[in-house]
């Protein structure tokens, strides 16, 4: 089994996350919710096998993206989870390899065959996670996310009222529900004889306890924001069970959590494919560092007229670090971020008109703070997609963390987020033409769910996101350019320091004087970085870079095949038109229908 949807696809929009689709019988939607075409919606009804099959044992996912019927569900951590959910993946592999047998259309089959994948993938991350780690938790950050998913601005207000259901399943006030805390013990307690299997690590479980009061009192508030009414009850007993669940963490679980934070080959070898990571670690390095002596070699030519463009009293012009130091002084107010952001946000839609860049909506799009908790689950910036089903003018939410939160509870302040300067790149690539850009247009091109939530890694996500910047980059002011390098110099690195640091080639305190020193991230990003690495997410952060190349590649064999006809409007809508489809199978559409289509131009 694998992390809660919702919090994946916050993240950085990745992590391993567990495969989810669209009902067939969705609420209708409004007028931007495209009508699918035939073929579509026949590939949608097959996929209902696949959310037949996996709602139950992860409803919170689902229902963050607005399949109905799933609410008031929690997870499953029963007895046997891994087992039963190993067999409902068979059963529903085989009525798909039966559809399979039949369909006709190559459109659908390909759907078929992306369905297929995903359950065998599903599978085959639950044997592997059972056979080799011993299972523990963070219950109360699953609840805040659970509980959160409903409890939002993104969801109608008729369905928020289902977050006190779903609450009271959390704490066993359903009849016939046990306290998922009680669970997660269970599951821990049954297999902590075995000591071949892998304990959670010591920072991890620092951290989790560090975060379960902010959890519980961002649960409070999210109740009282949204005034649901006879909640105390359930509330409470919530606080109750979470304090004793982290006064069993602490006690049971501590003692026996691991210090060495490299993963096992295996381990590590099958967090890289779920993310879509599909070449050897080694071989990522090495693209990788390659990446990053040009980048910064770049950033140290741009230094000097950023230094003297913006006025910066600096030393040393030439050190890329030090101007980046001395941009950070143009501190915003918390208060003043959001504003600030928007005079941003508002002149990037023009510029993508202008530039003929990508189709863009009519509509402004939403970027705001996040609150303590959220910034706890999440401390990277990140895209929240609206639903992606029943969505009735529902947007999805560019969120911007203040704080990194430590395991002793007090936090740490970013300076990497808040001047003047790294608006356009963070806004580029959460917002549009990045993220924002592309979850609207699954909703609004009526793209099929299996090439969305099915065929979902972070390397499709993450690089056309990355994409989305370096496309933005020559219309920034020279500032911005330089940010926007500085954080291509960051993906660079993190497809560095992730594999060496799981591969144990790097120790975390020579991987942090890399991302401080050579990459200029402030401590809080830095500690935020390591945590993604080494448990938050290991092997996701390769994807950005990853993906990143594999879209440069693409776009580059279509440059020279279609010579002078290349139309980078066409291409960039054809790339969102597809979804989310894997790097093989996106160059596959571009040649096999992009490129012939716009030769007879």
């Amino acid at each position: 089994m694998t992390k809660p949807l919702a919090l994946a696809v916050a993240l950085a929009l990745a992590a391993s996350t567990p495969a989810l689709a669209l009902a067939q019988d969705a609420p209708t939607a409004s007028a931007t919710q495209a009508s699918a075409p035939a073929w579509v919606a026949r590939s949608n009804e097959l996929a209902q096998i696949l959310v037949e099959a996996q709602a139950d044992f992860s409803p919170e996912g689902f229902s963050y993206m607005g399949i109905p019927g799933y609410d008031e569900k929690v997870s499953d951590l029963g007895p046997e989870v891994g087992e039963r959910f190993r067999k409902a993946m068979a059963e529903a592999r085989s009525r798909l390899q039966a559809k399979l047998q039949v369909e006709r259309d190559p459109r659908v089959r390909q759907d078929l065959e992306l369905l297929i994948k995903a359950a065998d993938e599903a599978a085959e991350s639950s044997r592997v996670y059972e056979a080799m780690t011993l299972p523990w938790s963070d219950v109360a950050q699953l609840q805040f996310s659970g509980l959160q998913s409903l409890l939002s601005d993104q969801v109608q207000p008729q369905r928020r009222q289902h977050a006190l259901g779903r609450l009271k399943a959390y704490v066993g006030m359903n009849e016939g529900s046990t306290p998922i805390t009680e669970q997660a013990i269970a599951r821990y307690s049954e297999r902590a004889g075995d000591k071949a299997l892998l304990r959670p690590t010591r920072l991890e479980v620092e951290q989790a306890l560090g975060n379960s009061r902010t959890y519980v009192d961002g649960i409070r508030k999210l109740f009282a924001k949204y005034e649901i009414a006879g909640a105390g009850p359930a509330l409470d007993e919530m606080e109750r069970q979470l304090d004793a669940y982290a006064d069993w963490v602490r006690t049971t679980v501590l003692p026996e959590a691991r210090t060495d934070t490299v993963l096992p080959p295996e381990l590590y070898a099958l967090n890289l494919k779920q993310v879509g990571i599909d070449i050897d670690p080694k071989v990522l390095i090495q693209r990788a560092q390659l990446e990053f002596m040009e980048t910064r070699a770049a950033m140290q030519a741009l230094a000097p007229r950023v230094a003297e463009v913006r006025g910066l009293e600096v030393a040393d012009p030439n050190d890329y670090v030090a101007v980046i130091a001395a941009l950070k002084r143009d501190v915003i107010p918390n208060d003043q971020l959001e504003a600030r952001y928007r005079t941003v946000i508002d002149a990037i839609d023009p510029i993508i008109r202008e530039e003929a860049i990508v189709d863009v909506p009519n509509r402004p799009m939403v970027m705001r703070l996040g609150t303590e908790a959220e910034s706890a689950a999440q401390p990277a910036p990140h895209f929240k997609p609206a639903p992606l089903v029943g969505n009735t003018g529902q947007q999805g939410q560019f969120v911007l963390p203040v704080t990194v939160p430590t395991a002793d509870g007090k936090g740490l302040s970013y300076d990497d987020f808040n001047f003047d300067a790294v608006r356009w790149t963070l806004s580029a690539h959460e917002g549009r033409p990045g993220h924002e850009l592309q979850f609207t247009a699954m909703v609004e091109r009526g793209v099929s769910l299996a090439r969305t939530m099915f065929a979902f890694n972070s390397v499709n996500v993450e690089g056309w996101a990355l994409y989305a910047e370096a496309e933005m980059v020559p219309y920034e002011p020279v500032d911005g350019q330089l940010i926007a390098l500085q954080f291509r110099l960051l993906r660079a690195a993190r497809a560095i320091l992730d594999p060496m640091l799981n591969l144990g080639l790097i120790d975390r305190e020579r991987a942090g004087r890399v991302l401080r020193d050579k990459v200029g991230l402030s401590e809080a990003m830095t500690k935020q970085e390591l945590d993604r690495y080494t448990f938050n997410a290991p092997g996701q952060a390769g994807s950005y870079f990853y993906g990143y190349t594999r879209i440069l590649e693409l776009r580059m064999a279509t440059e020279l095949e279609l010579g002078e006809r290349f139309d980078r409007l066409a291409f960039n809508n054809f790339l969102l038109d597809q979804g989310l489809l894997p790097p093989d199978l996106l160059a596959q559409a571009v040649e096999e229908t992009f490129i012939p289509a716009q030769a007879e131009k």
